[in-house]
């Protein structure tokens, strides 16, 4: 997997080579106005005979002076407006896939809609998308304001808990793009990340159809992992976390169904290895204080069964 970089100015879809175009924009005029101020006041501090000038010759500079920078801001306003329009013109595009954003304290709740209720793909974290195909992004809020931000992709959006609403985005080329929320929504704020992760058409129906199946079933794991899936089954873990295909059920938390096939933890905050879990699980506290996942009461051996149990969740 490509590592994610997150620079806003390597823009790597539509929406976000526009937000690129008016940065330049700016910072091209901003940088010939410093340029010319400066170039005047050294004029002024180094040669002050030759910045000598009558009345009405220093009038009419003032006058030109005054309707150069009202041309400017005229002109950067046109910028400005006409990026803004230029932002979402995949309204009325054909072939788009619509995912369902779901902020929460702190992580990210992501649904593929299928055509039957058992087709609908839920996972945590990780955006997938095809390369070169609008997607149409749900965006809702179970509980404060977050802001959904791929800077390489297109600029912030708000979640409104109450205030649905809907943005586009696009990849032109495979990769791992970073994202974060990018609105202070408590105290976890910092490491509420994500990953959206562009491949080409064949691998990402490949990864959906993956992720439709249920968890592998008990027979199908080793002896470790089916002790892990016992216990996984009757402590707590169920009371947060579903796992298609078993009695896990809840929605509190993330969906666990394929958990090991993930890059990253709580949000982006660990790289999903086997110390890492183990250590998230044993006590997430230690990870993001303030998390709604409570630490885990186990032995050791008991730690290393669950979490080859979570492991198997591919």
């Amino acid at each position: 997997m490509m590592p994610a970089s997150g620079y806003a100015l390597a823009p790597a879809g539509p929406q976000a080579a526009r937000l690129a175009q008016v940065f330049w924009a700016f910072f091209a005029v901003c940088a010939v106005v410093y340029v010319v101020v400066v170039a005047l006041l050294l004029l002024g501090a180094l040669r002050p005979g030759a910045a000598a000038v009558d009345e009405p010759a220093r009038l009419r500079l003032v006058a030109a002076g005054g309707v150069l920078t009202a041309l400017t801001l005229v002109g950067l306003l046109v910028v400005s407006i006409h990026g803004g329009h230029q932002l979402n013109p995949m309204r009325g595009a054909k072939d788009v896939l619509t995912v369902q954003v779901i902020g929460r304290q702190w992580w990210w709740e992501l649904r593929y809609p299928g055509t039957a209720p058992d087709q609908e793909v839920v996972t945590a974290n990780e955006l997938h998308v095809p390369v070169g195909r609008p997607v149409l992004l749900r965006l809702v809020s179970r509980d404060v304001i977050h802001s959904f931000w791929v800077p390489e992709l297109h600029g912030k959006r708000d979640l409104i808990p109450g205030h649905d609403s809907t943005t586009y985005i696009q990849a032109d080329r495979a990769g791992v793009f970073r994202g974060q929320c990018a609105e202070f929504c408590g105290t976890q704020h910092a490491q509420m990340g994500f990953l959206v992760i562009a491949e080409p058409e064949e691998k990402f129906q490949a990864w959906l159809s993956a992720q439709r199946t249920p968890a592998p079933p008990q027979e199908a794991l080793s002896a470790e992992a089916r002790r892990g899936q016992d216990l996984f089954l009757h402590g707590t873990c169920v009371m947060c976390h579903r796992v298609a295909g078993t009695s896990a059920g809840a929605t509190m938390g993330p969906d666990l169904t394929h958990v090991g096939s993930r890059a990253t933890l709580a949000a982006g905050s660990l790289p999903n290895v086997h110390d890492h879990l183990r250590r998230w699980v044993a006590d997430a506290q230690s990870v993001k204080p303030g998390s709604h996942m409570p630490p885990t009461p186990l032995s050791a051996a008991d730690q290393d069964s669950l979490v080859t149990y979570l492991e198997a969740l591919r």
